[in-house]
Parts: structure tokens; C-alpha cells; sequence
């Protein structure tokens, strides 16, 4: 453990490792096998315990608890872990569970994730990079988020469930099912209303590639067209456009089946 900025106040535990430039709030808690990456600040009243690594950059807010075991009634105490990439946010109150043995036995967030107050990511949750969660958006366990996710305020997330790059929910939205890439959800249960096409200009997407988006969402969600049918009219039109290739993929991955 380098010295760092560790307040006189905060636990850190010897085997702790802490990189350069790491800083510590007052009465914040370290546990043994948690590892922060260079220039990550946890502030006032944090735990973080488990086998949990940060990488560089972090931001971690008052009152969060990660790297806590699951809230599984199976977890028999088995050493998973929590995995956080770069530049992430995590705000006031943010909770994020290890893993289990029943799935890969990982938590893992990517890079420049922005989780607002009180988030909450369960057990073996995958989050990939550049997602926001505003507050009180809830992750059940296994759930697996693709890049540039944005999920509104109080969005509930049923375990297992795959939300797309690129897709968006409005606040209070209940998602029982997959969201696919690019997709505009509300509402409980939750129902497709558009494409992100605002979000996607903003990213660089062009023009033809969300004109494709938008007639593959009318494929999808506006034609009258049963799942497979769709799948079959979207899988001629994914070999010469790469966006709605991802879509098909998505499609076919899908276990729990897509909002409708």
C-alpha cells in the first residue's frame, strides 16, 4: 500500500493495494483484497471490501458499498469477485454485489460508466462502457448492459435480462425482457416507442446507417410481422449494414425473448 491521501479517520487494511495517487475520505473502509488503480477518489463513509479492483480514475461518492457479498440465498461465501474498469462515477449510495458461483462469479463494469444515487448492480452483472444509470435504477442479478446505455430514474431490470447498446429507457420503465440495440423503451411492463436516433447522431452514427436502424425497428416492431419472419427480413439486409447486423445478433442471442 503506497502512502496515498488516506484520511487519519478511514480503515485501510494492510494487504490493501492502493496505487499513486489514490485518496481515501474520512471513515471510509478498504478491505484486504480490494486493489484501487492510480488516481481513483473514494470519499467520506465508502465500503469497499471483497476481491474488488478498481482501475484508474475512479470516482466513488459517499455512503457507496461495493464489492458486499450477493444477495443470493445460495452464495455459500466463495471468493467472487468485482471487476471496474476506468473513469468510472459511481455516486451517493451506489451498492454493487460480487459475483456467485452459480455464473462466472463476477461483477464486471467497463469504462466511463456514469452511475448516479443509489443505483444498485447485483450479482454477476456485466456493464459494458460510456453507459449512465440515473437514480435509483435497479440491476437484478446476471443482467448484461451493452455501451452507451442510458436507463432513466427508477428503471427496474428483472434478472437475466440483456439490454442493447445504445438503447434508452424512460424513467420508471420495467424491463421483464430484452431490450435490443438502439430501442426507445417505457413504461411497466415496458413497450418499444423508436429508435435513440438523437443519441446515435450525437455518437457518429450516419445518416444511412440510422435510415437502416429506423426500417429495421419498423421490420421489427411495425409491420405486423411475427419475431422469426422479422429475423429472417432484418438477416437480408445485416450483411451490407454492420448496425443491423448487431441488431440480428442481439435477436439471436436473446433467451428471455425482446420487449414487444
Amino acid at each position: 500500500m503506497s502512502a496515498g491521501q488516506v484520511h487519519s479517520t478511514a480503515l485501510v487494511h494492510p494487504g490493501a493495494q492502493l496505487a499513486q495517487g489514490v485518496s481515501i475520505g474520512a471513515y471510509s473502509i478498504i478491505g484486504e483484497h480490494v486493489v484501487l488503480g492510480e488516481g481513483t477518489w473514494v470519499g467520506p463513509h465508502v465500503v469497499i471490501e471483497g476481491h474488488t479492483r478498481l482501475g484508474r480514475n475512479n470516482r466513488v461518492y459517499q455512503f457507496a458499498s461495493i464489492g458486499a457479498p450477493p444477495q443470493d440465498k445460495k452464495y455459500a461465501g466463495e471468493p467472487t469477485v468485482v471487476e471496474i474498469g476506468d473513469g468510472n462515477t459511481m455516486r451517493e449510495g451506489v451498492t454493487i454485489n460480487r459475483g456467485t458461483a452459480e455464473d462466472t462469479g463476477v461483477t464486471r463494469i467497463g469504462d466511463d460508466n456514469w452511475l448516479m444515487g443509489y443505483v444498485h448492480v447485483a450479482h454477476d452483472c456485466e456493464i459494458g462502457n460510456k453507459t449512465i444509470m440515473a437514480n435509483y435504477t435497479g440491476l437484478a442479478g446476471h443482467v448484461r448492459v451493452g455501451d452507451w446505455a442510458i436507463l432513466g430514474g427508477a428503471t427496474v431490470v428483472h434478472q437475466f435480462v440483456n439490454i442493447g447498446a445504445h438503447s434508452f429507457t424512460s424513467m420508471g420503465t420495467y424491463l421483464a425482457q430484452d431490450l435490443p440495440p438502439y430501442v426507445m423503451a417505457a413504461g411497466n411492463m415496458a413497450k418499444p416507442f423508436g429508435i435513440n436516433s438523437e443519441g446515435l447522431r450525437r455518437r457518429g452514427f450516419s445518416a444511412d446507417a440510422i435510415a437502416h436502424i429506423k426500417q429495421a425497428y419498423r421490420t421489427l416492431y411495425r409491420s405486423g410481422l411475427g419475431l422469426e419472419e422479422a429475423r429472417r427480413q432484418l438477416a437480408a439486409v445485416a450483411a451490407s449494414c454492420a448496425e443491423v447486423g448487431a441488431l440480428l445478433e442481439f435477436l439471436e442471442r436473446s433467451k428471455r425473448g425482446v420487449i414487444r
